[in-house]
């Protein structure tokens, strides 16, 4: 693959542009009708597998988590997140845009991310519903 392929495949596929490498195990978390489906179709591509749900018993590479603002508690969603990830893995938390159903607050959740003990890396527009941030988390 040459250079300009690689970038081509970038514009065309969402995932590329967040990260998301072939191999990876991602599990999703707070699926509903809602979601970007476009995007899950994409990181499937990238990845070559399907995502995995919230029942899978392994650790994961990345989990996304789609979260809306009555879903809970932020904090304790992240803290869960963080037990499901290997070494190294990545958080990308997906919440819906303002003015959407679901808007949460980006200082909630950033609040909620420092308390978790993740730190944002990244920030994007994922779709045109959802806003997408990256965390890392802590060193084990």
């Amino acid at each position: 693959m040459t250079a300009t392929t690689d970038h081509a495949e970038e514009r065309v596929n969402p995932a590329a542009r967040l990260g998301f490498q072939p191999g990876q195990v991602v599990q999703e978390i707070g699926y509903d009708d809602d979601v970007d489906h476009e995007l899950r179709e994409a990181i499937e591509e990238i990845t070559g597998q399907d995502l995995v749900d919230e029942e899978y018993d392994d650790v994961a590479d990345v989990v996304v988590l789609w979260f809306r603002d009555e879903d809970g508690d932020l904090t304790d969603a992240l803290v869960d997140a963080i037990g499901l990830l290997d070494d190294g893995g990545v958080i990308w938390l997906f919440m819906p845009k303002s003015g959407r159903d679901g808007y949460v607050e980006p200082s909630e959740a950033s609040e909620a991310a420092q308390t978790a003990g993740l730190s944002p890396t990244k920030s994007v527009s994922a779709s045109a519903n959802w806003a997408g941030t990256r965390l890392v988390a802590p060193k084990r």
